[in-house]
């Protein structure tokens, strides 16, 4: 059982614009006929569509001693402090705050974060800081790891 999985999913207006981008298409389709139309609905929606589901397909895991976020996968013995951030200073640290070394697996429309030292000697990167919807959750799955 993984302590800690979470999917970083579009909100549902992305995929009510992904429709509009069909319904634009079908409109620029539309002085060709209506089989063109039918195209540029169908395929504008089908690749927004696409668009939306990588970009909110990442996922946020604690499994095999390890916190997997987006692609990199990172031993939690590497990991040092976690610090579980609300909206104001999760914004912070994903602009004036932020250090260009850290790994960032951000979604703007989720508010709440968590950043985690790096303590491996080895490793430039200062911390990680990870978009999610349960940081403390996260944190806590983290320090379950650890012990």
């Amino acid at each position: 059982m993984e302590p800690y999985d979470e999917r970083l999913t579009a909100p549902r207006s992305w995929w009510f614009i992904a429709f509009l981008i069909g319904v634009s298409m079908a409109l620029i389709m539309l002085p060709f006929g209506t089989l063109p139309m039918l195209g540029g609905l169908i395929g504008g929606a089908a690749l927004a569509s696409v668009a939306v589901s990588s970009y909110g397909s990442a996922r946020v895991r604690v499994v095999a001693g390890s916190l997997v976020a987006g692609d990199a996968r990172i031993p939690v013995s590497a990991l040092g402090t976690s610090e579980v951030l609300d909206a104001a200073e999760a914004a912070a640290w994903r602009t004036h705050k932020a250090d260009p070394r850290a790994f960032m697996l951000l979604r703007s429309y989720i508010p709440t974060a968590l950043r985690v030292e790096v303590t491996d000697p080895e490793d430039p990167t200062p911390y990680v800081y990870v978009s999610t919807r349960d940081p403390e959750g996260l944190a806590a799955a983290l320090a379950a790891v650890r012990s």
